[in-house]
């Protein structure tokens, strides 16, 4: 498996002193053989269009040696003109196609409110039913520019690991996989280990991402823990400190076949530069270890 960051790591030190050029420079600086591209319509600084900016960001990357394995999007398919989604989220597919991108993942769906006026039952196979089809239309136009899609264990509503695996037997689309954060199933309560283990064949892409947890019976811990959805207390910290079975789950990863990019991605309380330092230093330890180098 190869090391990688997600730009995303760094949101909080950007401005006009420390961009995204910065943080691919800092990537390389740790060692690392990729970066990931965290980018949507805001993005975007002035007098750059969102393609000439990520050509520009993907060609820094390639200059200093690094590859881009994954440009990362949000989405929301579960709207009322569903339609009007999937132009948008293709046009960021012919972005990563026209960068030479090989991945894009897209969000999958946020809530039942999204959905204006909406007035079926609210279960998870209702928004299954809504989404699974355009998530398949835009795999499919993907794999026309070259380009594959996936989803992450992300938003809540489409984060358990049962749902998941359901979501992908409805898309039922070789074009569409997996990206397994590590530490997100702990966010709807779930075994991260356990859960993980049941997507294991369809994972394209790792995030390396931990967290510390503590018992809804306990008094909050105040800032920087968020409620779980049956409402424990968590909250993100540098990789490799947490409660996630990190090393466990990696471990899993690479024993089902996988060999592609880890991304950290750090989204702490931590100082950020010390975060990100650290918990690559135990990314890229641990991906040794289980390469046996």
């Amino acid at each position: 498996m190869k090391s990688c960051i997600s730009t995303y790591s760094y949101h909080r030190l950007y401005n006009d002193e420390f961009t995204r050029f910065d943080a691919i420079d800092k990537t390389k600086e740790l060692g690392c053989d990729g970066v990931e591209f965290v980018l949507d319509d805001s993005t975007t600084p002035e007098g750059y269009t969102p393609l000439d900016y990520t050509l520009a960001l993907t060609e820094r990357a390639h200059k200093v040696g690094l590859e881009v394995p994954i440009y990362t999007t949000g989405a929301n398919f579960f709207v009322k003109d569903v339609e009007k989604e999937i132009e948008r989220v293709c046009k960021h597919i012919d972005i990563a196609s026209d960068c030479g991108i090989p991945l894009l993942r897209h969000d999958i769906a946020w809530s039942y409110e999204t959905y204006d006026d909406y007035k079926g039952v609210k279960t998870f196979r209702s928004v299954i039913e809504v989404v699974a089809p355009a998530i398949s239309k835009v795999a499919d136009y993907a794999k026309s520019k070259g380009v594959m899609t996936c989803s992450e264990n992300h938003g809540r509503l489409m984060q358990d690991s049962d749902r998941m695996v359901e979501l992908f037997a409805a898309v039922n689309n070789k074009n569409y996989g997996f990206l397994c954060d590590v530490g997100n199933f702990g966010g709807v309560d779930e075994d991260c280990y356990t859960s993980a283990s049941k997507l294991l064949d369809l994972i394209v892409h790792v995030h390396a991402k931990d967290a510390f947890t503590r018992s809804g019976m306990s008094f909050d811990p105040g800032r920087g823990y968020r409620l779980t959805r049956g409402g424990n207390y968590r909250r993100a910290t540098i990789f490799g400190h947490g409660d996630v079975p990190t090393y466990q789950m990696l471990n899993a990863i690479r024993g089902s076949g996988y060999d592609g990019y880890v991304s950290l991605e750090f989204e702490g309380l931590e100082p950020v530069m010390d975060a990100i330092t650290i918990g690559t230093e135990n990314l890229q330890r641990m991906i040794r270890t289980i390469e046996g180098k």
